[in-house]
């Protein structure tokens, strides 16, 4: 009989180990949402709601031989998981894909797609009625959103505050920053760094209602709707008795080189619950993803060798719109708007997750 490889998560690293996998073992897939999220549409999709490419892709096409369950894990050990119904479906092989939560809107956070594309078609609606926009966060969440704003409103006023000196973090390049800096420079988006907010707008994110607000440093803004873009918390509370050492205080898990827990050859992890040195991205969880459907596949088959996984030096691919934007390599250096756009900006690279889901 086939072994069992039960996939928690059905995200960008969960489905991509469940396909691969799919001709050489009994795959369960459980994931409590109805539809892939493919996240780096969101914020298109929020300022375009009509924008053709797709959001949500639904998982009945993806695999041929195994099963998606629709439930969420809520226990989770070395030879199985018990499931929110109360139901356990044991293991050979546990893949631990649940990736993290991120605020509204640059991750929808409803199970129902239908549900989730209304509440962004709502937000938009707020957003449309905005004069002044405050984004708390420069990382590529924040700068992301500010271009997709500007893109479409260009005379709305944006206001972006972080506390750190300098908009993003890890290694990139000064340049690949000052890229950036100048395309939105040029958008009039307005950077306010090195300082944070006294408090917090008394609304709620995403809601309309003018407000002033007053950072640590004496300044005032006024805007009238605001988002959070920081605060990635990775989904890993599920984890028990003897996996449960794996889980760190911040909820990142430890893994080896070869993606495996430490100490467990047969529960592996991949995406933004990991706990290695790198920028959580959609690229590396692909790359993850190769690396424990490789070393599934050839612990069932019993013959091959296991292979490594080593952090790529930081890359990112940042659009400021459909047009705009930098991207960065430590092979290519720093590219500007117009191959950022060709990259990733155009169509956000719906294409490749037509293809995986069946629907082209």
């Amino acid at each position: 009989m086939a072994a069992t490889v039960v996939v928690i998560g059905g995200g960008y690293g969960g489905v991509a180990v469940a396909k691969a996998l799919d001709d050489v073992a009994d795959v369960v897939l459980i994931e409590p949402r109805d539809a892939f999220v493919h996240n780096i549409a969101a914020l298109r999709k929020l300022v375009v709601p009509d924008w053709p490419g797709r959001l949500f892709f639904p998982y009945d096409r993806l695999l041929s031989r195994g099963r998606i369950v629709r439930d969420r894990a809520v226990r989770v050990d070395g030879s199985g998981v018990e499931l929110g119904s109360g139901d356990r479906i044991t293991a050979d092989y546990v893949v631990l894909a649940t990736g993290s939560r991120y605020p509204f809107p640059s991750k929808p956070d409803l199970d129902e797609s239908a549900a989730a594309e209304a509440r962004l078609r709502a937000t938009h609606g707020a957003l449309a009625r905005a004069g002044g926009v405050l984004l708390l966060g420069a990382g590529p969440a924040g700068l992301e959103l500010a271009g997709e704003i500007k893109a479409v409103w260009a005379d709305k006023k944006v206001t972006v505050v972080d506390p750190a000196e300098d908009i993003l973090s890890g290694g990139f390049a000064e340049g690949f920053r000052a890229e950036l800096r100048g395309q939105l420079g040029a958008l009039d988006v307005e950077l306010v760094l090195g300082t944070a907010l006294r408090e917090e707008p008394d609304s709620e994110p995403g809601e309309t209602g003018t407000f002033t607000v007053i950072t640590h440093s004496g300044r005032k803004i006024t805007a009238d709707i605001w988002f959070r873009c920081f605060g990635v918390v990775p989904v890993s509370e599920y984890l028990t008795g003897e996996l449960a050492p794996a889980r760190r205080r911040d909820g990142h898990v430890e893994v080896d080189g070869r993606l495996r827990l430490p100490g467990r050859p047969n529960v592996f992890a991949v995406g933004d619950l990991t706990a290695l040195p790198e920028a959580k991205l959609a690229k590396a969880a692909g790359e993850h993803a190769a690396v424990v459907a490789h070393n599934i596949g050839t612990l069932i088959r019993g013959s091959g060798e296991l292979i490594t996984y080593t952090p790529a030096a930081p890359a990112i691919s940042l659009p400021l719109g459909p047009g705009g934007g930098a991207s960065y390599s430590p092979d290519r250096g720093v590219l500007g708007p117009e191959a950022t756009s060709r990259l990733k900006g155009r169509d956000l690279r719906v294409g490749p997750y037509t293809t995986l889901f069946g629907l082209d």
